[in-house]
């Protein structure tokens, strides 16, 4: 009876043995998580790596700026020029009064020496004629002095005078522009011709990527994205950089970079 207590008592202590054996066996070998079937070591989860450097590369690239208004800009000139003015105006005037000096006189010593010449003959005739002159003369200045003042009459008389002629024009000159740029901000421009929907600005430097140099595991790598990193660091997951994600459930995911960040 003693003996068959000695055998289970020694028994139970070998098995008490070889379970702390094999626990702790088990405890220090690694699981079978840690391995993949290759023997490399298991994806590490989510990581991040730190970004050192961010290059833009840039294309030069014509720009364009949406048209939001066109004022067209007038010039306005005066000018003067004299030129001359006529009319035909009607005008009255009275005749000039006779003075009984001249006209009268005149006329009556002619009629009276015509008449003269008519009498006699020889120096007859020649004092005849002198006197009939002399006669008619006086007779001819005394109906003048008795004349009534001249009679007034009408007449056409053409005026004319220098006037300065005022006149305006009016011409586009330009067209004041307000235009959008893609990145919405507004700015003014002065063009000869009104524009379309859009103006060109020129060409610019225009950033298409980046060029961002991350350290990892104590090693630097460069990738070139898209998007500019939105903060110093950028996340790895199970070994591989991410260098884009969704923004909204059911874009385009996650892209990673198509290499190893293990060295």
């Amino acid at each position: 009876m003693k003996s068959n207590t000695t055998t289970i008592l020694v028994a139970a202590g070998a098995l008490l043995v070889g379970g702390v054996a094999t626990a702790a066996f088990m405890n220090n070998r690694p699981s079978s998580g840690d391995f993949v079937a290759n023997g490399e070591p298991a994806p590490r989860g989510l990581e991040y790596a730190d970004v050192v450097k961010v290059a833009p590369i840039t294309e030069r690239e014509p720009q364009y700026a949406q048209v939001v208004n066109s004022a067209a800009i007038r010039e306005t000139t005066s000018s003067s020029s004299p030129r001359e003015v006529c009319r035909d105006v009607v005008v009255q005037e009275r005749l000039p009064e006779r003075d009984g000096n001249v006209g009268g006189t005149v006329a009556g010593a002619v009629i009276g020496g015509l008449l003269g010449n008519q009498v006699g003959g020889g120096n007859g005739r020649k004092l005849a004629t002198v006197a009939g002159a002399v006669g008619g003369g006086m007779v001819g200045n005394r109906v003048d002095r008795n004349h009534v003042g001249g009679r007034v009459v009408d007449r056409t008389e053409r005026q004319c005078h220098t006037e300065n002629a005022n006149s305006q024009s009016s011409r586009v000159v330009g067209y004041d522009v307000t235009y959008r740029n893609a990145d919405g901000t507004t700015g003014t421009m002065r063009m000869d011709n009104k524009p379309g929907e859009r103006i060109s600005l020129g060409d610019a430097d225009n950033v298409v990527a980046y060029d961002v140099t991350y350290r990892y595991d104590g090693f630097e790598k460069t990738v070139r994205m898209n998007d500019k990193p939105a903060s110093d660091r950028l996340p790895v997951v199970d070994g591989q950089l991410v260098t884009q994600t969704a923004s909204t459930a059911g874009d385009r995911g996650v892209r990673v970079d198509a290499g190893s960040t293990r060295q």
